[in-house]
C-alpha cells in the first residue's frame, strides 16, 4: 500500500468479544492491505486483493466521530498497521471529542517501534499471535519471522496498557486481549503458543480468545490441502483444555462461528469521502 488510505468498511460489527461488542457493537474500521495476506484470511478480499476506497485522514476522523455518534462502543481499527502515521493524524484531529476508547486490531506481525508511536493513542489491543513455528509461518504468510515479531510486539503493547480496566458494563475500556485461530492439522502449534504464553507473559494482564472460525474457503490454494477442511472437535479442545490447565483465561468460541454468514460484505459503506 503507499501513503494513502485504502478503507473497505465502516459500521457497528456486533461479533466480536463479549466485551468489545457488548452493546452496540465496536465502531469497526476496516482497512485495505495488510502486512501478511495469510493464504486462508477469510477477508482476502481486501488483504490480499487490495479492494476498498481512498480516503484522506480529515475523512476518517470523521468517520470515527460518526461511528461514536452511531453509538458505537468503541473504535476498532483493523488491520491498520501500515496506515498508522494516517490514523494518528486522524486521533490527533478528533481526539478531542472522541470519548470511546480506541482499539488496534491486528496480524501481531509489527515493530516495536510501531507499538511505541501508538503509546497514548490506543486503549486496548487486539493482536493476533498466530504462529509459533517458523516453517508454518512461512508457508502460510511468507514470514518466517513472525513469531519473533509478534512475541516483541504484544509483550510491548501489554507494557504499554496494563492491567485489563472494565466500565460498568462490562466493556474493555483498556488492556490486551491476545487471539489466536487454531488451525487445521496444527493444534500442536497452538500448544506451544498457549504455553509460551503461560511461561512468558503477565496472565492477570491479558485475556487470551482462542478462535474456532476457521473456514475453509473455495479460494484456498489446492498447494495447501491440510487447509481444505474444517477444524474437528478434538482438535479445537485440546487447544483449550491446554490453555486451562496453564491458567490462561479468556474467550472460546462455538463450532458454529465457522461460517462465512459472519464475513462482512465489503461495500464501502459507511465510508465518507470528499
Amino acid at each position: 500500500m503507499s501513503d494513502e488510505i485504502y478503507a473497505a468498511k465502516a459500521y457497528l460489527h456486533k461479533w466480536e468479544e463479549p466485551c468489545i461488542s457488548y452493546k452496540n457493537g465496536a465502531g469497526t474500521v476496516f482497512f485495505s492491505g495488510c502486512s501478511l495476506r495469510c493464504v486462508y484470511c477469510q477477508n482476502h478480499v481486501i488483504s490480499n486483493e487490495g479492494s476498498g476506497i481512498s480516503i484522506s485522514s480529515d475523512n476518517l476522523g470523521d468517520i470515527f466521530l460518526s461511528l461514536q455518534d452511531k453509538g458505537a462502543d468503541n473504535i476498532e481499527l483493523v488491520t491498520p498497521t501500515h496506515f498508522v502515521p494516517q490514523i494518528i493524524a486522524a486521533l490527533d484531529r478528533v481526539r478531542h471529542r472522541l470519548h470511546i476508547p480506541v482499539i488496534y486490531n491486528s496480524g501481531g506481525y509489527e515493530k516495536v517501534s510501531t507499538i511505541d508511536m501508538l503509546n497514548g493513542y490506543i486503549d486496548v489491543y487486539l493482536p493476533d499471535i498466530k504462529y509459533f513455528s517458523p516453517e508454518i509461518s512461512m508457508r502460510y504468510s511468507s514470514a518466517s519471522d513472525y513469531f519473533e515479531y509478534a512475541s516483541e510486539a504484544v509483550s510491548t503493547m501489554i507494557n504499554q496498557v496494563g492491567k485489563p480496566v472494565y466500565n460498568s458494563d462490562g466493556g474493555l475500556v483498556k488492556g490486551t486481549i491476545i487471539r489466536h485461530l487454531v488451525l487445521p492439522s496444527h493444534r500442536h502449534d497452538s500448544i506451544k503458543i498457549m504455553e509460551w504464553i503461560a511461561e512468558n507473559l503477565p496472565l492477570d494482564h491479558i485475556l487470551v480468545s482462542i478462535m474456532n472460525q476457521y473456514t475453509p474457503f473455495d479460494f484456498i490454494s489446492d498447494n495447501f490441502p491440510e487447509l481444505k477442511r474444517r477444524l474437528t472437535k478434538m482438535e479445537y479442545n485440546s487447544v483449550v483444555k491446554r490453555a486451562s490447565e496453564l491458567g490462561i483465561n479468556g474467550f472460546t468460541q462455538e463450532r458454529s462461528s465457522a461460517s462465512a454468514e459472519y464475513v462482512p460484505d465489503f461495500d464501502f459503506s459507511g465510508l465518507m469521502t470528499i
